[in-house]
């Protein structure tokens, strides 16, 4: 039984993940590390390990951006490209061409 749930135990991880995320409000972003408080980890490492592992296109993740507000190279698709575009969509401003404004767009008071 204790076997099971060590192997459980990263993929309810991502689900909280995928939750916090969910409540990223358009027009807002938030950092992998501020995901990673909201779920109860220090690691925001894990958050970007979640995120590349989604499959759901209901889960923003284009929202969420390194603590300068960095774009994730990785991103699906066509990388930082794809969720410049996404991001441009929703009217966020940014810095230069591959980092958000924090200033204007960062989430301040994350959602639990």
């Amino acid at each position: 039984m204790e076997k099971q749930d060590t192997i459980n135990k990263p993929l309810k991880l991502f689900e909280r993940i995928y939750e916090i995320v969910e409540k990223i409000p358009r027009g807002n972003v938030a950092t992998y590390g501020q995901v990673a408080e909201a779920v109860g980890t220090r690691d925001a490492r894990k958050v970007g390990w979640a995120l590349h592992a989604n499959r759901n296109p209901n889960v923003p993740c284009h929202r969420v951006v390194n603590k300068e507000g960095r774009l994730a190279p990785n991103f699906a698709f066509d990388g930082a490209k794809e969720q410049r575009r996404r991001l441009l969509e929703e009217d966020i401003n940014f810095k230069d061409e591959m980092h958000v404004d924090l200033e204007k767009n960062l989430l301040r008071k994350f959602l639990d």
